[in-house]
């Protein structure tokens, strides 16, 4: 189970596939650690080493401390740390697939980081992703009640209503996830996506960028990944069918042929 020590705080991470094969970093979203991405990792790890970590204060790694109630991470400052994982693995340049949040940190590199950055996906994100009113509300509800509380609703927003019926057990096991993250990581986390704009660099990136969205995403809707693409120059856009917000459960095998057929160029 590798873990590094980065600015003083534990990294958790798991670096998988042919150590000759080009590196395709993942970024998780809000509220999970990096098993979010099982399903579609046998696809990937055929072509890639695949490089996933989990974010501050989520699965094993260390939470950041809040420097107060209003104040919490920042993207650029989780674009940073992946940065940082990347330096201390000797990784110079990979590719790059954020979910959500991740998706977030994915386009925040791209823009910023170009030289690390081969080809970009984007899966599920959005360069603004809902009012701070919503952050707001969904704060102070898990200050007042905590992550349980939040965990059902969470998965109303993740997982369509099909899937949520056909495998309860699945969906038990992502709200655990969610209720398990620290109280720090999230919040920490959900601030940084509520003081996030990131329309003012989408022009700017150059990488090779795919837009990927379920159908059926309440949170990042097609409408806001149609905005996401025509904002990156050359930017495609993939819509999965019968999928919400976590394409990679709900849909890991439409995922990973896109996934491929894009980091293929």
């Amino acid at each position: 189970m590798p873990f590094l020590a980065l600015d003083g705080r534990t990294t958790h991470y798991a670096l998988e596939g042919a150590a000759d094969a080009p590196v395709l970093l993942l970024a998780n979203s809000l509220g999970t650690s990096f098993p979010v991405w099982d399903a579609v990792m046998p696809a990937l790890t055929s072509r890639f080493r695949v490089l996933r970590y989990d974010m501050p204060g989520h699965g094993l790694s260390d939470a950041a401390p809040l420097p107060d109630e209003a104040t919490g991470y920042s993207i650029a400052g989780l674009a940073g740390n992946a940065l940082a994982l990347l330096d201390a693995l000797g990784i110079g340049k990979a590719h790059v697939c954020g979910l959500s949040i991740g998706g977030m940190v994915a386009q925040h590199l791209a823009a910023h980081a170009p030289a690390r950055v081969d080809r970009l996906v984007l899966c599920d994100t959005a360069m603004r992703i809902g009012p701070a009113s919503v952050w707001n509300e969904r704060i102070a509800g898990i200050r007042r009640d905590g992550l349980p509380a939040i965990a059902p609703g969470v998965m109303a927003r993740w997982f369509t209503d099909g899937f949520r019926e056909r495998v309860p057990h699945i969906v038990r096991g992502y709200a655990n996830m969610v209720a398990r993250t620290t109280l720090e990581g999230y919040v920490g986390c959900a601030l940084a996506v509520r003081d996030a704009d990131l329309t003012g660099s989408a022009a700017g990136i150059k990488a090779p960028t795919l837009v990927v969205v379920g159908d059926k995403d309440p949170s990042t809707p097609p409408a806001a990944a149609e905005a996401l693409a025509a904002a990156i120059p050359g930017a495609r856009l993939a819509v999965i069918a019968d999928a919400s917000h976590i394409p990679c459960v709900e849909q890991p095998e439409t995922l990973a042929r896109l996934l491929l057929a894009h980091l293929a160029g």
